[in-house]
């Protein structure tokens, strides 16, 4: 896929960059494998916001994509490539020899017409799911399980992947794109290859009211609150806020840790923030 910039004819296409999807399909989702999307715009079931700046957006069907791969043995042929307002990947829609159709993560180079088959033992070409204990060092990986049939929960937006670089004592050792080295149990399944929209990362929305379709609303910066509102509001004139940054509720951010799972602190052997200091 390549970058697409438009003439600037008003203000909002100025500055407008998108992702050309003229080769993905243009018709409507497989029905059988889409259901209807409730939002909740933030909030929780008593109507409170409890994750600020969601809501509004465009109408969407949800996608059901098959993250664990475990229809095994079945060769499956790619019928076409999708777009997912859910997602910032795309989507391939694959066939199985018994006519069962399902959506899965469409990886990088993976075209209508390609064969991908989840396996124990399987050929190293973008789209093949097999356990990480059949895949050679070096291999390039995405949709991490964590847990053994459960489902990939790793490396699943756009343009992301992991590297198999070592295996010991039944577990393998995967480079995230963040930098971050981590074990993961040699039985757990993985799909090999890069996902798609490796360009997503470089879109420009152009205007505010793209945002507003996306469902991201406006942000307020704290100096502008007032000191009943957030901890850097206030003050006579304009502040540039007289403390570091904060939440509205006094935590730290900007690089503040608020990782606390002790339980899986021992599968991280490399911290992503290691590679920044």
């Amino acid at each position: 896929m390549v970058l697409k910039t438009y003439k600037p004819t008003s203000p909002g296409l100025r500055q407008l960059v998108i992702v050309d999807r003229s080769e993905l399909y243009k018709g409507a989702p497989e029905k059988s494998l889409t259901i209807g999307l409730t939002k909740t715009g933030g909030r929780d079931n008593f109507g409170h916001v409890t994750s600020r700046r969601k809501g509004g957006g465009h109408k969407r069907k949800l996608r059901i994509i098959d993250f664990r791969r475990n229809k095994f043995d079945m060769e499956a042929t790619v019928e076409r490539i999708e777009y997912d307002p859910n997602r910032s990947s795309f989507i391939a829609l694959i066939c199985y020899e018994d006519g069962e159709k399902s959506y899965i993560l469409a990886p990088q180079r993976l075209k209508a017409g390609d064969k991908v088959i989840s396996a124990n033992k399987a050929d190293i070409k973008p789209g093949n799911a097999m356990p990480l204990k059949n895949m050679p060092v070096g291999t390039i990986i995405h949709n991490v399980e964590l847990r053994s049939g459960k489902g990939g929960q790793l490396v699943r937006a756009a343009g992301c992947y992991a590297q198999v670089v070592g295996k010991d004592a039944g577990y393998a050792q995967l480079k995230l794109s963040s930098g971050e080295l981590r074990i993961v149990r040699e039985e757990c399944l993985a799909t090999v290859g890069a996902v798609s929209n490796p360009d997503n990362q470089n879109i420009s929305l152009g205007k505010a009211g793209r945002a507003r379709w996306l469902g991201k609303r406006p942000v307020s910066r704290g100096v502008a609150m007032n000191p009943v509102d957030h901890p850097m509001g206030g003050g006579e004139g304009r502040t540039s806020g007289g403390r570091h940054p904060t939440t509205p509720w006094g935590k730290p951010t900007k690089g503040y840790r608020t990782r606390s799972n002790k339980k899986t602190d021992r599968f991280i052997m490399r911290s992503r923030h290691d590679n920044k200091k």
